[in-house]
């Protein structure tokens, strides 16, 4: 096991602000979002324009398939993860001031849909269902019912939520009586379906690419990320987020990704701003120890994901943080991690999701 070191993940420092960043800064409710415009700049100069030379450009032409192959790249190993925990911190913390409230209908029906994300979905589903459920038995995404060291169980979670997902959503939104996240979601699903349609007619190729491969890929990689984050559960008191939730720390993903590591303080708090969590974790240490969460220094979730898949339960303690000498050696955090891996049955019959109208 590791003891606990310096941290290095990011924090919010002050700086001066050059004219363009006071330009920007005027329309944006926190200057430590700044580096969201940035990021969606880039991504707009980008990624739009070369998704719509795909749809331009001579089908299967050399410079049809040039296009394609740096599309795929940048959308999936440069902007794939910066966006998406971008689109999950401006969801938590609205992005631009009220009076320039309708900007913030930009990233997610706009950009979203480059990487996958239906418009309103992510929304209603993360903050609608996710953080109320808080992983138990009425998230349609949670993982408690699942052998959470197993592949097998990791793909019969992943193709429920793929297949039936968004129904699930839609059944459990208007079964707790919300009717707007329910019609927020429907609406942008249905329209990211319709012109996925029509620009098939168009070019079927360019809509697979720019469109319909992403949203396989987002499933994909949300599911697993969703596992991973709550992989170990406690089965005795699985509402505690210190008990259903991972910290990674000290991890490039925390630096790329907005802090997404530290899920346990998310969970604690959602609308804590994503530079203020490892403070928040390092002046908590106490609490996260009394409740032997589990903390990893140098992994991060999709390491975890694949030493979990493979057993390694021996390289997942080497990494574990020993928060106040709370195990006594490596065996001990393994045992307790493999405990908290176990499938936790129904501890009740779940009322009868009705039918959808």
């Amino acid at each position: 096991m590791k003891t606990l070191n310096a941290i290095y993940d990011p924090v919010f420092t002050s700086r001066s602000y050059n004219q363009v960043d006071r330009f920007f800064l005027q329309y944006i409710k926190d200057e430590r979002d700044l580096p969201f415009i940035y990021l969606t700049l880039r991504i707009t100069f980008t990624l739009i324009p070369l998704a719509v030379a795909l749809f331009l450009l001579p089908l299967f032409s050399w410079q049809w398939w040039a296009a394609a192959a740096v599309h795929f790249f940048i959308s999936n190993f440069m902007f794939k993860g910066p966006f998406g925990l971008m689109l999950h911190c401006t969801s938590h913390r609205p992005f631009f001031k009220p009076e320039y409230g309708w900007l913030n209908n930009y990233l997610p029906w706009i950009v979203a849909p480059f990487f996958g994300h239906t418009p309103e979905t992510y929304y209603s589903h993360h903050i609608g269902m996710h953080h109320p459920e808080n992983n138990l038995e009425d998230d349609e995404s949670s993982t408690m019912m699942f052998q959470r060291d197993s592949f097998r169980s990791f793909l019969a979670y992943f193709g429920q939520f793929f297949v039936r997902g968004v129904y699930d959503l839609l059944a459990y939104l208007r079964w707790k009586n919300r009717p707007k996240l329910a019609r927020r979601a429907l609406i942008g699903e249905t329209i990211f379906a319709i012109v996925c349609v029509g620009l098939c007619f168009i070019n079927w190729p360019a809509t697979v690419l720019v469109f319909l491969l992403p949203l396989v890929i987002y499933r994909l990689i949300a599911m697993l990320g969703n596992w991973t984050q709550h992989a170990f559960v406690d089965g005795q008191d699985p509402g505690n987020a210190y008990k259903n939730s991972i910290t990674c720390i000290n991890v490039k993903y925390n630096k790329k990704c907005w802090n997404d590591g530290y899920h346990i303080s998310h969970h604690v708090r959602p609308a804590m701003h994503w530079t203020e969590h490892p403070t928040f974790f390092q002046k908590t240490i106490d609490k996260y120890a009394q409740h032997r969460a589990i903390v990893f220094d140098g992994l991060d979730f999709l390491q975890i994901f694949f030493l979990l898949m493979r057993g390694r339960y021996d390289v997942l303690a080497a990494h574990m943080v020993n928060l106040n000498n709370t195990f006594a050696d490596d065996q001990d955090a393994i045992a307790l991690l493999r405990y908290r891996t176990q499938r936790i049955p129904l501890r009740q019959e779940v009322p009868a999701v009705p039918t959808l109208v």
